[in-house]
């Protein structure tokens, strides 16, 4: 995997900065299936304080603002009291965790719980800064929540995986460890030197509204098809190579005029996979030996 310098190395394990930008695709493989750790950038924290000011300031006052001092949905006119908004984001989480079937894989659940970390991050969400500080501990400790395989909502978002994971956050639901045994969630925080999060207003929201399942799965399925897209390339060069071809087809300046997407990047993996092959430059200035569907074979990527 080709990582960007936002992903360093640290000891064993690549390092990932959250920071205001956002992420990458490769920070999301990185943390999903490399166990990266996760940095938050301080400015990060400082935003998300910033914010939440913000958020206070509405609590508190007379207007009511939706997700805050209501309900939710059919429940958008409903005030609700100082007093019991912790107890509507609990009944929130709880209500939506609902998932069924057989637990998804851990390194889905690694990446969806990171963009949703990553959302957090960007300061738009109005969230404090323990809520993100909790779930990036998750991560960096290798507890991972059970989420069920069935249960999601297109259309408002991974309402019922992102649920599971807040529930985590909570002190409650299901959660595996580093080694992916599953133990009592008190338990996991408490060694990870964790401590539950009571929800304040708006948090309960935060933490589910959005796609991150879906983007997870995606970004990793594109992960796989570029790895097989690279197998393919050195299965084809090996094909040159066996029929006693050249590589001289391949060079970079052969592509760059027109070149679809891929191509290039095809055509510079098959060169340099065939670099040094003494088979190949004992034919270097034939042609005949490298037959079309392999001397072509960087054009259909």
């Amino acid at each position: 995997m080709q990582r960007r310098e936002r992903i360093e190395h640290h000891d064993c394990f690549p390092l990932v900065t959250l920071d205001l930008t956002g992420a990458t695709a490769d920070d999301v493989i990185a943390v999903a299936r490399h166990n990266a750790q996760i940095r938050i950038a301080p400015q990060v924290l400082e935003e998300l304080a910033t914010v939440r000011a913000h958020i206070d300031a509405l609590a508190s006052a007379d207007t009511p603002v939706y997700g805050i001092s209501t309900g939710f949905g059919a429940l958008a006119t409903r005030h609700i009291a100082p007093e019991d908004r912790a107890k509507l984001q609990r009944s929130l989480i709880r209500s939506h965790a609902a998932g069924m079937g057989e637990p998804v894989e851990r390194e889905v659940v690694r990446a969806l719980m990171f963009l949703r970390a990553k959302t957090l991050a960007s300061g738009r969400t109005g969230v404090r800064p323990v809520v993100l500080e909790t779930m990036v501990g998750l991560l960096n400790a290798g507890i991972t929540p059970v989420v069920r395989e069935y249960g999601s909502l297109g259309c408002s978002g991974d309402l019922a995986p992102l649920s599971h994971c807040a529930l985590v956050l909570m002190g409650e639901g299901e959660a595996t460890d580093r080694e992916g045994v599953q133990r009592p969630v008190p338990e996991l925080l408490a060694e990870a030197g964790l401590e539950p999060v009571e929800l304040a207003e708006k948090e309960g929201l935060a933490l589910v509204n959005g796609t991150d399942g879906m983007l997870g799965q995606l970004l990793m399925a594109l992960a796989d098809l570029e790895e097989l897209a690279d197998i393919a390339d050195a299965t084809a060069a090996m094909s040159v190579e066996a029929q006693m071809g050249t590589d001289q087809v391949f060079r970079a300046e052969l592509h760059e005029p027109l070149r679809p997407q891929g191509q290039g990047r095809s055509a510079a993996n098959m060169y340099n996979f065939l670099s040094g092959s003494p088979i190949v430059a004992r034919t270097a200035k034939a042609t005949a030996g490298c037959r079309m569907p392999t001397r072509c074979a960087a054009h259909h990527r």
